[in-house]
C-alpha cells in the first residue's frame, strides 16, 4: 500500500475537517436553542469523539485506494430541529453550517500555501512543505464542502428540501431521511456499476472544486 506525500497529509487533515464541520452543526444548533449535542457531550473540537470507523478510517482509505478524490464524514452531530422557532429555517442554518467550516478551512488553507511564496526566499523545502499542506487542505475541504452540499439526504445540502416542502409533507420527509445512507450509497457506487463510465461525482468536483482551488491558490 503505497501513498504518496498529498495522500498522507490529505488523510491526516480529514479527521480535524470533518471534527470542525460536525462541531459547527452542534454549534449552530445550540445557539438556535437546541441542547442536544452539548448535552450529549458533541458539542466538542475532539476528534475522538467524532471518529467513526467506517466513514472517518475506512470510507477515506478506501477512496484514495480507487484513485477518487478522498471524502469522509465523522458521526453525525444529534440535533433536534423541534427546538427550533423556526424549523425550515433552523434547518437550514444548521445543514449549511458544516459545509461554511469547510470554506473557512479552505481559506486558511490557501492562507498557508501563499505563504510559500514568501517562504521560498528562506527555505525551497520550507515552502514546497508549506504548499503541500496548504493546497492539500484547500484542495480537501472543497472537496468536503460541495459533497455535502449536494441535496441528497442524509449530505446537508438537503437541508434545502424543506424550505420548498408544504407542511403535508414534511412528516414524509422525515421519513425518507431513515433510508438516506442506503440511497447515497446507490448514487455514489449503484449508478456507476449499472453505468460504467459514468461520473456524476467527479464530473461535479471539475465544475465546483477545480475552478475555485485554482482562484484560490497562486499559479
Amino acid at each position: 500500500m503505497n501513498f504518496d506525500a498529498q495522500t498522507i497529509v490529505m488523510l491526516v487533515l480529514l479527521i480535524p475537517s470533518i471534527t470542525f464541520h460536525e462541531f459547527m452543526h452542534g454549534y449552530a444548533a445550540y445557539r438556535l436553542g437546541d441542547p442536544t449535542a452539548k448535552d450529549a457531550g458533541r458539542l466538542t473540537l475532539n476528534p475522538i469523539k467524532s471518529i467513526d470507523p467506517f466513514g472517518t478510517i475506512l470510507l477515506p482509505l478506501l477512496m484514495s485506494l480507487s484513485g477518487g478524490p478522498i471524502f469522509g464524514y465523522a458521526k453525525p452531530v444529534p440535533y433536534n430541529p423541534m427546538y427550533f422557532k423556526n424549523l425550515r429555517k433552523g434547518e437550514l442554518i444548521t445543514g449549511f453550517s458544516g459545509p461554511a467550516a469547510n470554506l473557512a478551512l479552505a481559506l486558511v488553507g490557501a492562507l498557508i500555501a501563499w505563504t510559500a511564496v514568501l517562504a521560498v526566499v528562506l527555505s525551497e523545502p520550507l515552502a514546497q512543505a508549506l504548499y503541500l499542506v496548504g493546497s492539500t487542505m484547500t484542495m480537501l475541504n472543497l472537496v468536503l464542502m460541495f459533497f455535502n452540499l449536494l441535496p441528497i439526504p442524509p449530505l446537508d445540502g438537503s437541508s434545502i428540501v424543506p424550505i420548498f416542502l408544504p407542511n403535508s409533507a414534511m412528516e414524509g420527509w422525515y421519513k425518507l431521511q431513515r433510508y438516506s445512507f442506503i440511497i447515497l450509497i446507490g448514487l455514489l457506487w449503484g449508478l456507476p456499476m449499472l453505468f460504467p463510465g459514468l461520473n456524476i461525482i467527479g464530473t461535479y468536483f471539475n465544475y465546483t472544486v477545480l475552478p475555485l482551488m485554482n482562484l484560490l491558490l497562486p499559479s
